[in-house]
């Protein structure tokens, strides 16, 4: 089963945790889609800016900050995930909050660790 995932928070550069992320997803056959600061591509992945017209996704993984992802919440929200992982730095109990108030699933875990282990 394929578990679209939306990387929020992707980066350019390859030393950082939604860059490896990324190269991951795709080396585990999961369809990938980002969204970061600046356009560009990580393995044959296109990083979007802004708040694209996704559909069907499955998981959103989490490269924001707390304070950076106010400004996603309803984006997010209407994308209507199956889950949100907040990876370790993170964490945001207001938003875990609102997901609660939409019936959308979280996990504090690590996307990389998950999918290390094979428990993504």
């Amino acid at each position: 089963m394929n578990k679209k995932t939306l990387v929020l928070g992707a980066s350019l550069k390859p030393y950082r945790y939604s860059n490896l992320a990324i190269k991951k997803l795709v080396k585990n056959n999961i369809e990938v889609l980002a969204i970061g600061l600046r356009k560009g591509e990580v393995s044959g992945i296109q990083i979007e800016i802004g708040m694209p017209d996704f559909n069907e996704i499955d998981t959103i993984t989490l490269y924001l900050n707390p304070e950076r992802q106010q400004a996603y919440y309803a984006y997010l929200i209407a994308l209507e995930p199956k889950r949100i992982i907040f990876n370790p730095g993170t964490e945001n109990t207001a938003f875990e909050m609102l997901l609660i108030e939409n019936n959308i699933k979280y996990e504090v875990a690590c996307t990389l660790v998950l999918l290390s282990t094979k428990q993504y």
